[in-house]
């Protein structure tokens, strides 16, 4: 059995972050990824968005580490010279009672100490003219990031660090005790690791290890619920420059234009709840989606829709339960010295990866 004193299970964006942290600390760190490259999971398949901290509960870990990440999330970017743009966004409503609800929105995000204009028809026809909105809130926070250059950064920090990744190096079982923790990883060359801290950032994996850890209470084992999210692109331009998000609906942020660095256009998530993981787009959803935009925008070319790739959200709660928050399980949540588990980060997981990897590391004081 090969030992080894931190091991980070998951090499996504909040993975790397977790290792780039540990590693710049002075310990010896070891990403495993069970794919072949870092990235390949949740962090490849969604918008990229940068979040400003709009519409989580006060004092919630999203709310919290949303609003401290996205600030350090820009500073490390223009350190680092990671391409990003903080472009703003619209929150637009379409009548009189999504109008009211701008300003439960507003509230709210006022709440988590993120500022939000509230603009009326006449002045929004003159900042969108090629929209039918009646009412919007303006969020000059809100920005986009190249998440491949970042997590890019982050991998060559952990490696100038010491830090290594094995890929193709998924964990089958783990088990905890006294002694610390034992991993057993498969792949090509089957083999068990002992380490002293464990860190599982798996993604929509992390539950499901959970489940089956020998030594990890069972009341420290969530259930998840997998929410999956289909994205259209837009083949040409669009008239808007900025992202554009509809009032929330029940399980996302609804149907929203997100651009991306080159300011090309596409369309999306929706929310389907799904039994198992499938990345599959079914064309007939464009439907939905072109009904959805044509609300805010009415002249919307459906014909330039085409279906582009799939995210799937991993959730602590079903559709019917409402908001769940981040898990950040440390001992001092299970009992268990040296681990902590992550569970059901979803968005705004991108935005708040530097401020997760901080919380970690602070779980994690004198073990």
């Amino acid at each position: 059995m090969l030992e080894t004193e931190t091991v980070v299970i998951g090499a996504g964006v909040i993975g790397l972050a977790v290792a780039r942290g540990l590693a710049r600390e002075g310990r010896e760190v070891i990403v495993l990824e069970s794919a072949s490259r870092f990235g390949e999971g949740i962090s490849s398949r969604n918008s990229e968005v940068i979040h400003a901290g709009i519409y989580y509960p006060a004092g919630s870990l999203k709310a919290r580490l949303c609003v401290d990440g996205r600030q350090r999330l820009y500073e490390y970017c223009q350190s680092h010279q990671i391409r990003h743009q903080k472009c703003g966004k619209w929150i637009v409503a379409t009548g009189e009672a999504q109008d009211a609800r701008l300003l439960d929105i507003q509230a709210a995000a006022a709440a988590n100490g993120v500022e939000l204009a509230l603009i009326p028809a006449q002045r929004l026809k003159e900042e969108l003219p090629d929209s039918s909105a009646s009412s919007g809130l303006w969020s000059s926070e809100t920005g986009i990031v190249d998440s491949h250059g970042l997590m890019l950064s982050l991998l060559g920090e952990l490696e100038d660090a010491g830090g290594q990744v094995a890929y193709r190096s998924p964990v089958i079982a783990a088990e905890s005790d006294t002694k610390g923790h034992r991993l057993k990883i498969g792949g090509e060359t089957p083999l068990a690791l002992k380490a002293t801290t464990v860190i599982n950032a798996a993604g929509l994996g992390a539950v499901p290890l959970a489940q089956a850890w020998n030594g990890l209470p069972d009341s420290a084992k969530p259930r998840q619920w997998l929410a999956r999210g289909v994205y259209f692109s837009y083949s040409g331009r669009t008239p808007f420059n900025t992202l554009i998000y509809p009032v929330p609906e029940p399980g996302g942020l609804g149907v929203h234009l997100t651009l991306d660095l080159a300011g090309q256009a596409r369309f999306g998530p929706d929310v389907e709840w799904i039994d198992k993981e499938d990345y599959t787009v079914d064309p007939l959803r464009m439907e939905a989606f072109a009904n959805g935009i044509r609300q805010w925008w009415p002249d919307l070319d459906a014909s330039r829709l085409q279906p582009a790739y799939a995210g799937i959200r991993p959730k602590l709660a079903g559709p019917e339960d409402g908001f769940a928050d981040f898990r950040i399980d440390g001992p001092e949540e299970h009992g268990v010295p040296g681990l902590v588990n992550l569970f059901g980060i979803e968005s705004p997981g991108l935005t708040s990866c530097l401020a997760i990897a901080d919380m970690v590391r602070e779980r994690l004081r004198g073990n």
